[in-house]
């Protein structure tokens, strides 16, 4: 597969499991279960995506906007904005913490990953912004 996108998303359990500095509360965090790995393929343009966070996928059946709210070109724009200071930050491990970032996305806007992809790399930015108090854009990440 040579288009091959991995979206390793990680956060280490000690990290995670430090809800004084978290923005989100700990009765909506949820235990980890199978459910918790979020896996998208598609063959035809050789990409995967897998985000593996406790409590990620609760949040996004829970509290996250409803698919449709946003447009495409609006998640392509803010995901483009967010994935290039997401991996400036991997890059930068001694002026940011590598427990959080730990492996670059490597996401091309010129190509076409859809709308599913497109909405939950979106709101996996919103999810780890708010658990984990930091801003990866001038825009306040909201839900």
């Amino acid at each position: 597969m040579k288009n091959l996108v991995y979206l390793f998303l990680i956060c280490v359990f000690a990290f995670s499991c430090n809800t004084g500095k978290n923005a989100i509360n700990a009765s909506e965090e949820v235990a980890q279960t199978p459910q918790d790995t979020v896996r998208i393929a598609n063959d035809e343009i050789e990409y995967e995506i897998i985000i593996i966070e406790p409590g990620f996928n609760s949040w996004v059946l829970s509290t996250a906007r409803p698919r449709g709210f946003h447009g495409q070109t609006f998640l392509e724009n803010r995901n483009s904005i967010m994935v290039t200071e997401w991996n400036l930050r991997v890059r930068n491990s001694f002026q940011y913490d590598p427990n959080l970032y730990q492996l670059e996305i490597n996401y091309n806007p010129q190509i076409d990953y859809g709308y599913e992809v497109n909405y939950l790399l979106y709101n996996y930015f919103i999810y780890f912004q708010l658990k984990y108090n930091q801003r990866l854009s001038n825009f306040r990440p909201r839900i």
